[in-house]
């Protein structure tokens, strides 16, 4: 599956820890920076696959789930340490659920908001699969 957990770097400091998101941390220029908070108990974010954005995700507070299914396998990765992310590349549909109390989900993304960069159907997701595997 094209995703890896990326160590941020950590300076430690009796007021306090800081990491940093920056040009060499992670493999694409950054365009668009957001983040989920305040999600209720039980619900699911994501439900989407990409066709060309890469992005990556930290957990700067709380713990959540990244499900993922590159078509051919699935794969569940915790997210729950500020100073460590998941880079998920296009073509992967993901889905964030079983999010903690006070949970934030910050998310570095490859471009802007393209709507017609999103796949948001599981069915058409399998067929843009079966299309980039030829």
């Amino acid at each position: 599956m094209d995703i890896q957990i990326i160590s941020l770097p950590k300076i430690e400091d009796r007021r306090g820890n800081l990491s940093v998101i920056e040009g060499d941390t992670i493999p694409f220029d950054i365009k668009r920076v957001y983040y989920v908070y305040d999600i209720p108990s039980g619900a699911e974010r994501g439900g989407h696959a990409h066709k060309n954005l890469q992005q990556f995700l930290v957990a700067l507070s709380g713990s959540f789930d990244v499900i993922l299914n590159n078509g051919k396998q699935k794969s569940t990765v915790t997210l729950n340490k500020p100073n460590v992310g998941l880079l998920i590349k296009p073509g992967i549909w993901r889905e964030l659920a079983n999010f903690s109390s006070g949970a934030v989900c910050l998310v570095v993304a490859s471009d802007v908001y393209i709507e017609e960069d999103y796949i948001r159907n599981l069915k058409e997701f399998k067929r843009f699969i079966k299309i980039i595997d030829k």
